[in-house]
């Protein structure tokens, strides 16, 4: 009663506090940011006006994707209203006329399923009503536009656990979870204490990025923040609708995905913990599949985080899967470390002598000698533990700060060198200086980020001290730099722009995108470089910034093609790697809305 008390105390006095910010901050102009539109579409009614607003000329029509590709002189199309949730590869009707060929015990149609080409829209995916430029962070963690993310359903059904709840043109987010309902900072001292036999912390643990299953609003993601931890958050797009959503407007790194038939989009031996708090996941079944999964991502000497009821309750068929899930657990050789209120923690040994003997009793498969750098990128799940380590010991690796700057073994497997890696990192310390100039707004403003080709992460690196986060994309049909992404700690995905992203619309403030459109150029339909900008119109925010750099025809064809998708765009020079002059497209998206 004591705690919950206190938390409730402590949370009327961030409400307080921070409503008395937003106040003083509308007046001010420095938190709340422009939330009516500069452009409007010709159905404009007269019952509707904004002061200092133009039309567009773009269409408002359903448009699919034809071929060949025709852009309309009048624009590309917008799409109806009804469309400003469109997420092409979670249309939840289209995955229904798929349904009786997927294989729904193992939750397949919560996995990425894209429709044909033909069953695209081609069109721009439009704003809520009332859509306004969301809040800045750090208020953001907390508070977020209730029209942004016009949805009751998980504060009416999570409210009780502190997910969400509906303040007034807001959503606040008081740091609950389903195990967690009294804040997510207790729960996470409490997990560093059964970690650490009660002398530390998660950061003292070793752990640096966390991967949440299942993450809810992404609030357990939010207080690991302070501690230096960085986290990769996903959920399906399920009953639980929006809490992605819920989770990027609040600026927290988040993506929609499941655990269910195919491997994860992460590199193997990514993360220190993963973490499953009630995240709906059936670890038990499948002769442990799922877990298998787990153990790839984890490094040695990881933690998996089992905050569920098998862990404490003795009624049901919770310890019949308890028992399920000691047996598996036991057979990957992991080791349970603590069970203590509702939590177990297991620990991930590297341990080969244990894990062969295992094998030759018929408990478990090892998985055949596989190319750990092969990107993690459609490929079905295997039913077998991958080994690490037989004959060399996993890499230490240091905490953050000094992680950022690690040269992985992996990269000199791929054959980038050492100088090439230094190389790139120096080199975007310097092109970040030149982007704010260009930009030249606070940084405050931009709060998630995408670098939509990666490569090492050194533009990453350079926004480390700024108040973002990257998510980093490796495109799967290049090098896995992936693995040495993380080993940086840093996090990000593997990802095929031929497709789009599994994100909500509008969910970035900055993209970035340094010689993309080259590598698909030959890709064909689907790949087309107008495929690409359309995924990046959606993906990105109103007034959000779009950064191009690519060869001279490619950047000129894009200039050129910026308006008709509702874009501002400016052209400047700077130096390229190599020290020659680049072409470099500075966009920003219009802040457009049908009325």
């Amino acid at each position: 009663m004591g705690g919950g008390s206190a938390f409730k105390s402590q949370s009327w006095q961030m409400i307080l506090v921070a409503l008395l910010l937003m106040v003083g901050s509308f007046y001010a102009g420095t938190l709340f940011r422009q939330t009516a539109p500069n452009y409007v579409s010709q159905l404009s009614s007269s019952n509707y006006s904004y002061s200092g607003t133009s039309t567009f000329a773009n269409k408002v029509e359903l448009t699919y994707r034809r071929t060949p590709l025709v852009i309309p002189e009048t624009g590309v199309d917008v799409c109806p209203l009804t469309f400003n949730e469109y997420i092409p590869c979670h249309n939840v009707s289209y995955i229904h006329t798929l349904r009786p060929n997927l294989d729904t015990s193992r939750r397949e149609e919560l996995e990425r399923h894209c429709p044909p080409l033909e069953n695209r829209l081609f069109c721009l995916v439009p704003p809520p009503k009332d859509y306004k430029i969301p809040i800045r962070w750090p208020t953001s963690r907390d508070y977020v536009w209730r029209s942004n993310v016009n949805h009751t359903h998980l504060a009416e059904v999570k409210g009780g656990q502190n997910w969400v709840h509906e303040k007034d043109q807001l959503w606040w987010f008081p740091g609950g979870g389903t195990h967690f309902k009294h804040g997510a900072p207790d729960y996470i001292q409490r997990l560093g204490n059964m970690i650490t036999n009660d002398t530390g912390d998660l950061r003292t643990a070793g752990v640096v990025q966390v991967l949440d299953v299942g993450c809810g609003v992404s609030s357990f993601s939010a207080f690991l923040l302070p501690l230096g931890i960085q986290t990769m958050s996903f959920a399906p797009k399920d009953g639980h609708e929006n809490q992605i959503q819920f989770s990027l407007e609040r600026g927290i790194g988040a993506m929609i995905s499941a655990i269910a038939t195919k491997q994860l989009p992460y590199p193997t031996s990514s993360f220190e913990m993963v973490h499953c708090s009630r995240c709906r996941v059936d670890w038990h079944e499948n002769d442990g599949i799922l877990l298998k999964e787990v153990n790839r991502l984890l490094r040695s000497n990881g933690y998996f985080v089992y905050s569920a009821p098998p862990a404490y309750r003795k009624d049901k068929d919770f310890p019949i899967i308890w028992e399920k899930l000691v047996n598996l657990t036991s057979a990957m050789c992991w080791k349970l470390i603590a069970k203590r209120v509702q939590t177990a923690i297991w620990m991930k040994q590297e341990d080969p002598s244990c894990l062969q003997r295992i094998s030759e009793q018929k408990l478990i498969d090892i998985c055949d000698a596989a190319d750990n750098l092969k990107s993690s990128w459609n490929t079905k799940l295997g039913n077998c533990i991958q080994v690490r380590g037989m004959q060399t010991d996993a890499p230490k690796l240091p905490s953050r700060p000094e992680r950022l700057s690690i040269y992985s073994e992996s990269l000199e497997r791929i054959g980038i060198s050492q100088e090439e890696f230094t190389s790139e990192t120096v080199f975007w310390q310097d092109q970040v200086q030149h982007y704010w100039r260009l930009l030249n707004v606070n940084k405050t403003e931009i709060r998630n980020v995408m670098d939509m080709n990666a490569f090492c992460g050194g533009f990453a690196v350079a926004l480390d001290s700024s108040p973002m986060w990257v998510m980093n994309i490796v495109p799967a049909t290049m090098k896995n730099t992936l693995s040495a992404i993380y080993d940086r700690g840093l996090i990000g995905a593997f990802h095929d722009w031929c497709e789009p992203f599994s994100t909500y619309p509008r969910t970035y403030d900055l993209l970035h995108a340094n010689h993309l459109f080259s590598h698909y150029k030959e890709c064909g339909e689907g790949c087309l470089l107008e495929d690409i900008l359309l995924e990046m119109d959606r993906m990105i925010r109103p007034q959000g910034f779009i950064i191009i750099r690519d060869e001279e025809a490619i950047t000129s064809t894009i200039q050129d093609l910026a308006p008709k998708f509702l874009w501002e765009v400016e052209l400047h020079l700077l130096d390229n790697i190599k020290k020659n002059r680049e072409t470099v497209l500075i966009c920003r998206k219009k802040f457009w809305a049908i009325v």
